[in-house]
């Protein structure tokens, strides 16, 4: 739907990917598209916290993780990039069991990463289910007594990360290898004028673009068997929020947040 504070779709399609959550037993939306979602403005974890469980309890997706998510502090000054990652597999009532996991941020856009993030999760979280013969369950929802970094999602959110964070360091390598190439190639258009620094401009975009896709086919021996999965564990995340805050609809279809992000005193609107 969106990312970076820009919504990629129509304003008037989100209540449609809203109503499709209820049939949904995981998702997947990145910090902007759980905000849109939810209806909560994320500012650090304890609004974090508040849009999982208003997702968990409002739409009743039990599996949730949150991908790409920057918080203030999260990087503190010295210290390599990071993303945080985090997931929750709702308790019987519905409540969040938080685990985070943190990833090195490279400072390059890659093109097909979602998809991959995506594939490799259903993948990862049917084998982690398995494993803790959940199949046969509804939703495959672990037992109350699961700590969140024992959960079969967060298992499954280790080796898938990593795995990407093994391709995409080969991307990079692959990616500078051929920005050498292109530093001693010919340009595209050897003509003259603005439109032959157009298309000069244009045969870069699209061979950077190229060289960026992440290169799944030639690394699968990283997919299908994750390196250092310790270097990814995950870990609780332990948030008090409001017992008193009504998540459930009403008559009207109406969650009362009480959140004060949203029109409305935080009223966000069941569809």
């Amino acid at each position: 739907m969106g990312d970076e504070g820009k919504i990629y779709v129509s304003e008037e399609v989100v209540p449609a990917y809203k109503s499709l959550l209820r049939d949904a037993d995981l998702i997947l939306p990145n910090q902007f598209e759980a905000e849109l979602l939810s209806g909560v403005t994320i500012t650090d974890f304890k609004s974090l916290a508040e849009a999982i469980r208003v997702l968990h309890r409002s739409h009743r997706v039990p599996h949730i993780i949150i991908t790409s998510v920057r918080l203030p502090h999260d990087n503190e000054q010295g210290q390599e990039p990071e993303l945080s990652i985090v997931g929750s597999t709702a308790d019987s009532d519905f409540n969040p069991r938080l685990f985070r996991l943190k990833v090195p941020a490279f400072p390059v856009f890659f093109s097909g990463t979602g998809d991959m993030f995506a594939a490799l999760m259903v993948a990862r979280l049917r084998e982690a289910c398995l494993a803790a013969n959940l199949l046969t369950t509804a939703h495959w929802q672990s037992p109350d007594k699961v700590a969140a970094i024992e959960l079969p999602l967060a298992k499954a959110a280790e080796k898938v990360l990593a795995s990407m964070h093994l391709v995409l360091k080969k991307t990079i390598k692959s990616r500078q290898e051929e920005l050498k190439k292109m530093e001693g190639a010919p340009e595209f258009n050897t003509g003259i004028g603005n439109e032959a620094d157009k298309d000069n401009e244009r045969d870069k975009y699209l061979r950077l673009t190229k060289a960026a896709e992440v290169r799944v086919v030639r690394n699968w021996k990283d997919l299908v068997y994750p390196p250092d999965i310790e270097a990814f564990k995950a870990h609780a995340v332990h948030v008090e929020l409001d017992p008193n805050v009504s998540i459930e609809p009403d008559e009207l279809g109406v969650v009362n947040m009480g959140t004060g992000h949203e029109v409305g005193q935080g009223a966000v609107h069941q569809t």
